[in-house]
């Protein structure tokens, strides 16, 4: 089977095909690929039915697939409990790049949500705070789409050492697509140096990894980077990727 069979194959109706067969297929075919030969295979087959989602912690993957497919839409989930930081960068995103910014909200606003549950949710129940904030607004914002791209890496945590370039999203039901899955810190320094790519300015105060701020908070020297999130709650995944 080449590259041309699988993009073939895709475009016809699901119920003809073993879509995970062809996603192992990608996944081989595309292991050693580029970011950008990765991310040109995802728009070829896929089309406008392909997305990307986007935490702006910086614009790296808005940068790689804009550069691709520009106008793609980007799912930002704005879950009440961003800095203003990350909001700013979602603005700023939507200057600078050739991208249409989509915010994908929770079906309760912050105070609906402390009305019917109670404050301070993501302290008392984080794993239910993240799902009704993050996975159950993305689950449905992504039912338009065949396929969706992330900016998840193998050396980020234990939880993603294992993620393909191409895989199969069985929650979903759809085509998951992580272009950088194999960069290191390192690479992903010197392409946003290297590009001008925006990035959100709490990076230069000490947030290597951000989420939402109630969750989030500063790492020391020499801690891991994602050591800031749910600090002392025994948690490591929001649910997107898990």
């Amino acid at each position: 089977m080449t590259l041309v069979d699988i993009e073939v194959g895709l475009r016809q109706q699901r119920g003809t095909l073993d879509l995970q067969e062809i996603v192992e297929s990608a996944a081989r075919f595309l292991e050693d690929a580029s970011a950008l030969e990765i991310i040109r295979w995802a728009a070829a087959t896929f089309g406008d039915r392909l997305c990307l989602t986007a935490s702006m912690s910086d614009a790296l993957l808005i940068d790689l697939v804009s550069r691709v497919k520009p106008g793609v839409d980007v799912l930002f989930i704005d879950t009440g409990y961003h800095f203003a930081e990350t909001i700013g960068t979602r603005d700023a995103v939507q200057q600078v790049y050739d991208v249409n910014v989509i915010d994908v909200k929770p079906s309760r606003t912050v105070a609906e949500q402390e009305r019917d549950l109670g404050p301070r949710l993501f302290g008392r129940n984080p794993d239910l705070c993240c799902y009704l904030r993050k996975v159950e607004p993305l689950n449905r914002a992504l039912e338009p789409y065949l396929a969706w791209v992330s900016g998840i890496r193998r050396d980020e945590a234990v939880t993603r050492a294992g993620v393909k370039v191409v895989e199969w999203d069985a929650k979903r039901q759809m085509v998951k697509i992580n272009p950088i899955a194999r960069w290191t810190q390192e690479d992903v320094d010197n392409y946003m140096a290297d590009n001008g790519v925006l990035i959100n300015p709490l990076h230069y105060d000490n947030y290597p990894s951000i989420g939402c701020a109630p969750c989030t908070r500063q790492v020391a020297p020499g801690e891991d980077p994602r050591s800031g999130r749910w600090a002392g709650m025994g948690k490591t995944e929001c649910g997107l990727h898990i």
